[in-house]
């Protein structure tokens, strides 16, 4: 059995900046401006901070998808780990074997390992029963008992969480990319703290106003928001709300995941725009730019926004709207603080929400003109983010001057 004893890192929300807050967390590696672990928002405004991504996607045999990207995509973990001087050490193999046997290497040397892992592979997600879907996240390995069969995780909740070696083999093998690979980290570089968070910075005011480095310019940034907008008001747009999702299981499709995009995914806070504004109050600090306070403040008044479009995506008003969002936070906060001990109460909160999804097929609860002004109430809410994030990425430029 190799296991390290004392680990006890598990504040990390999000996959990439959470994995990396934890692992840096154990090795004892401290932030110059603070003497304390460097914060998951720190890591996460250095990757390149917040955004916002607006997807729509129709594939047979699935509901539409409304995906709204919250936090930047373009390869944060490796910018992250670049801009601050972290040297990555990293082994990688084809073969299950060799991959088990450098993960014990890793934790026989004292420290954890950081391994991608396919989340609809790993039990204690509770996920859908599916073979067409996959999702690669870095996770932190802490122990692994061949014996035993079991392996301890680090994975967004805040206690321990297990896995079988099998389930672990199964979930790294998933994708080729990522196969078998294992992560160890040296301590950030300090001499590159002050244009780590500079970049960072740069990086969601150029996401936010300048044509994006990959995809539609309406799909990114003010201009994401804009569209969106337009597309809840646009009866006759080829990718229209009224098009994509028209009334019924379809509307409350993209209604539900966007809901979940916003609030629950990675997250614990909407869009995390109050985590953004925790980074910019630090960023002040390290660049000794006290106006980064009013852009953090502005931030925080977006989130407010943001939680008021929440509230029109899925309204106390409609009970069966109601009762999913109801059921999507409960097994989102069974997950933080019970991990796989909730698994068969997230099972049932999901068997529930599959009863609400077939219910919309015959019992959507929305008539014409109250579909229409659901819409329009969104579009309003949606321009209302518009303005406060505009305000407040102009104020960080002006910070930044």
């Amino acid at each position: 059995m190799t296991i390290l004893e004392d680990y006890a890192q598990f504040d990390g929300r999000h996959w990439e900046t959470g994995s990396v807050h934890n692992y840096l967390a154990y090795r004892g590696f401290e932030a110059p401006h603070t003497g304390a672990p460097y914060s998951e928002a720190l890591l996460m405004g250095v990757s390149g901070g917040v955004v916002m991504g607006y997807f729509t996607f129709e594939y047979e045999g699935w509901d539409p998808m409304c995906r709204i990207l919250t936090r930047n995509t373009f390869n944060p973990m490796e910018t992250m780990l670049s801009r601050l001087g972290i040297v990555q050490h990293r082994l990688h193999t084809a073969s299950p074997e060799k991959g088990v046997a450098n993960l014990l290497d890793t934790l026989d040397s004292g420290v954890p390992a950081i391994v991608w892992a396919d989340m609809f592979s790993l039990p204690y997600n509770a996920p859908g029963e599916s073979e067409q879907i996959w999702a690669m996240w870095p996770v932190v390995v802490y122990g692994y008992h061949a014996e035993a069969d079991c392996v301890w995780i680090a994975d967004r909740a805040r206690v321990p969480l297990t896995a079988t070696t099998a389930a672990l083999e199964q979930a790294r093998a998933r994708v080729k990319k990522e196969r078998f690979r294992v992560l160890t980290l040296d301590p950030p570089n300090p001499e590159k703290l002050v244009s780590a968070v500079q970049a960072g910075i740069w990086d969601c005011i150029k996401l936010f106003t300048e044509k994006p480095p990959k995809g539609s310019k309406n799909n990114f940034g003010l201009q994401a928001l804009r569209f969106w907008a337009d597309m809840l008001r646009s009866p006759k747009g080829r990718v229209s709300w009224n098009k994509v999702f028209p009334p019924g299981r379809k509307m409350y499709a993209g209604l539900r995941e966007a809901y979940f995009d916003i609030r629950l995914f990675g997250k614990d806070s909407p869009a995390e725009r109050d985590v953004y504004a925790d980074f910019l109050d630090e960023a002040a600090v390290i660049l000794d730019r006290p106006a980064l306070g009013s852009a953090a403040e502005l931030f925080r008044s977006s989130g407010q926004a943001w939680q008021a479009l929440l509230g029109a995506l899925l309204p106390d008003s409609i009970p069966d709207f109601q009762e999913a969002r109801a059921l999507l936070h409960s097994r989102h906060q069974l997950f933080l603080d019970k991990g796989d001990d909730s698994r068969e109460e997230r099972r049932e909160i999901n068997r529930k929400l599959d009863a609400i999804t077939e219910k919309m097929e015959t019992a959507f609860p929305l008539g014409e003109m109250e579909v229409e002004r659901t819409r329009q109430e969104l579009a309003d809410r949606v321009m209302a983010v518009h303005d406060c994030e505009r305000e407040a990425v102009e104020t960080l430029r002006a910070a930044m001057a």
